[in-house]
């Protein structure tokens, strides 16, 4: 038995069941969790449950992610609870660690090294094998290569395999398998060997499966697994986690089939499905209390959902919306891909005036291709934001060069023990100031300083007394974890890579068919669509409690109107279908300059009401001082300026000059809550200057 853990439990902090699953007995068990049901919660608990029963050291846990960021979430949460030790890893970070321990006793004195990037490697062998090197095609040689070592599927299966599934090879079969061939040959070279990160999973699966001596050792060292998103393992992450467990069947899956949104890569529900199969005691839960969404957001996921006809319907979770009721979802046809990226930003901005921070307002669109429309229009509106899915927050140079600032700090000995305070010095020569700068690229630097500063604030109260070289070394552990700096910025994502995430607001844009389901979706047949589908679930849960989803009806103004909105909100959204039941092309009326009575383009223009170039009756002084206060506030508050109001917000007003709360209500930009923040600040401005 372990020793007795110092720590107490509170399972009254779980509901009914949470808690069966979190205190459900040692062996096998399948937790099925929708989305915002509270699975890290239930699992952590579980962990905790089984430590403070003495059923198992902390040190002989390892949980499994699919995210370095959800691994350091939970090491966290552990660790608030007084349970240290767990080992909480991705499949191939553990398999990783695993393996240069190991290697040793299974390859000797061979060196290995990972290969970090493999695109120079797949390059040479596409180009042996006599396709088109172009990039595009490199990049989906290397993406069928990683599918097929997935999937288990070596270079000679790889024809037969395509042949029998409905994938679509980027070139001829036969050719992609030669490339394949090539790219593996090209590894072995003559003082080593280079891996891949599916070989760190394949050779740990070999060489627990056939090296007796390092299986007993690593099971004598691991005896409990749980294994989150289950609904996404592969085949050889599968088989690693049959190779870690043995004839052994302590282990907890936690999934939701309804989430499968990666069979792309070679994942697949399947082992999620037949798990109780697998294990005739399992114990099987479901969590579909939904703590995230309120009713109206779960109301929209379980109807779009319900539609779905594949075998993951068969485990199909209803959401409950626990939350009280909130805004109901909106759907609107916009004219052109412009018109709707100008009006989700406009829209951005209300949401920004109603106080809503932008941090808490996400885009999600099908594609990467689909973010530059809507990037252009929130620069217009002069809102700042971040596409995620480029480079992490701690890879951006700004963030780089300040950590190394920290790190010149710590070999002065003339410095305060103050970590923030050396911090906020170290940082204004790189462009941290009490004000917001004006120009976008200044102020998206400053942002980052910002958010930095404001991690190592938070650091410094977790961990009170820790002195600079510590902190640095929380920082460094979050990199690698990816627990990056929260901007003050608003989101945008693909669908794939909000996965795990949730935002107060949630926008989900260019819905129409060929992009959601994706043309090669529609060609594949039936099994790809539902994948969509299940894709367009996860956009919609990702909403606490605003959403809004629009499609165009165009690419360009004043072109035919000849697109679908997507077949996923057929039946939902009637009131948007003509007679034939075919999309109905109305759209809003566009608004009017009042002072030329064109059309309005621009978020700020709408905003402000007329074109920027045209007559203003602005008062430039009072319009000076509102900005004055805005600098003043934002700095009390530690916010972008853009958060109080923005400039077309505040020119509106300047030119409104309202006497009363009514009148500073009627002003586009000042919605009820900052009415409520700000009104007798700014209505005071406006005073002295008339006085």
């Amino acid at each position: 038995m372990a020793d007795s853990p110092k720590f107490t439990l509170d399972l009254g902090e779980l509901d009914e069941d949470q808690r069966v699953a979190a205190t459900a007995p040692r062996g096998p068990v399948c937790i099925l969790a929708g989305a915002g049901t509270g699975k890290t919660r239930t699992i952590t608990y579980r962990i905790a449950h089984l430590v403070d029963n003495g059923f198992v050291s902390p040190n002989r846990v390892l949980a499994v992610t699919f995210t370095s960021r959800a691994a350091g979430e939970m090491r966290d949460r552990l660790a608030h609870m007084g349970i240290g030790g767990v080992q909480a890893r991705t499949f191939h970070a553990a398999a990783r660690r695993q393996l240069k321990y190991f290697w040793p006793q299974v390859a000797g004195d061979l060196p290995w090294k990972l290969i970090d990037n493999k695109f120079s490697l797949v390059a040479r062998a596409v180009r042996g094998a006599q396709l088109d090197s172009t990039k595009d095609l490199i990049r989906d040689v290397m993406g069928e290569i990683e599918w097929a070592k997935a999937s288990l599927i070596g270079a000679d299966g790889y024809p037969e395999a395509i042949a029998k599934s409905r994938r679509e090879a980027p070139a001829d079969p036969r050719k992609v398998a030669e490339a394949y061939r090539r790219y593996e040959s090209s590894k072995a070279l003559p003082d080593g060997m280079l891996l891949d990160f599916d070989d760190l999973l394949l050779h740990l699966a070999g060489a627990l499966e056939n090296a007796p001596a390092v299986a007993d050792e690593f099971r004598n060292q691991y005896r409990t697994f749980v294994v989150d998103e289950y609904q996404d393992v592969t085949p050889l992450q599968q088989r690693v986690l049959n190779a870690w467990l043995g004839e052994r069947d302590d282990l907890t899956v936690v999934g939701d089939a309804n989430q499968t949104i990666y069979s792309f890569t070679g994942a697949s529900p399947k082992y999620l499905l037949d798990f109780s199969r697998t294990y005739d005691d399992a114990t099987v839960v479901k969590l579909q209390r939904d703590y995230r969404s309120t009713p109206q957001v779960t109301d929209l996921a379980n109807r779009v959902i319900a539609q779905a006809e594949d075998r993951a319907a068969g485990t199909r979770l209803e959401l409950e919306g626990i939350r009280p009721a909130g805004p109901e979802p909106t759907f609107d046809a916009y004219e052109s891909e412009e018109s709707e990226a100008n009006e989700v930003a406009g829209k951005v901005l209300s949401l920004l005036n109603q106080g809503v921070p932008a941090s808490e307002i996400a885009i999600l669109y099908r594609i990467n291709a689909q973010s530059e429309r809507f990037e252009q229009a929130l620069a217009d509106a002069g809102v700042i934001y971040q596409v995620r899915g480029g480079a992490g927050s701690f890879q951006r140079r700004a963030i780089r060069d300040a950590i190394r600032e920290l790190i010149r700090a710590t070999r002065r000995d003339d410095l305060p023990n103050d970590p923030v305070r050396v911090a906020r010095a170290a940082f204004a020569p790189l462009g941290l100031s009490a004000k917001e700068p004006e120009g976008a690229q200044a102020r998206e630097r400053w942002q980052s300083l910002t958010a930095l500063v404001d991690l190592i604030q938070q650091i410094v109260e977790d961990h009170p007394g820790t002195e600079l070289p510590g902190v640095i070394g929380e920082l460094r552990r979050r990199a690698d974890a990816k627990q990056n700096p929260t901007m003050e910025g608003v989101t945008l994502a693909t669908f794939h890579a909000a996965k795990g995430l949730e935002w107060d607001a949630v926008f989900l844009v260019g819905l129409t068919e060929k992009m959601l389901p994706i043309n090669h979706a529609i060609k594949a047949g039936d099994a790809a669509i539902e994948e969509e589908r299940r894709l367009f679930y996860v956009g919609i849960t990702r909403a606490r409690e605003h959403l809004a989803l629009s499609w165009p009806l165009a690419r360009s103004a004043g072109s035919k109107a000849s697109r679908e909105r997507t077949r996923f909100l057929d039946g939902i959204v009637p009131e948007l279908e003509d007679s034939h039941g075919k999309t109905s092309s109305r759209t809003r009326r566009p608004r009017r300059c009042r002072v030329c009575g064109n059309p309005l383009a621009t978020p700020g223009e709408k905003v402000l009401g007329r074109h920027e170039f045209c007559e203003s009756e602005v008062d430039e002084d009072v319009f000076a001082a509102l900005r004055q206060w805005r600098s003043q506030t934002a700095r009390d508050q530690k916010v972008p300026a853009f958060v109080i109001f923005t400039d077309a917000t505040l020119m509106a007003i300047a030119e409104a000059m309202p006497a009363d709360d009514s009148e500073l209500l009627s002003v586009s930009g000042v919605g009820p809550q900052k009415l409520e923040r700000y009104g007798a600040e700014l209505l005071e401005v406006i005073r002295s200057l008339r006085g």
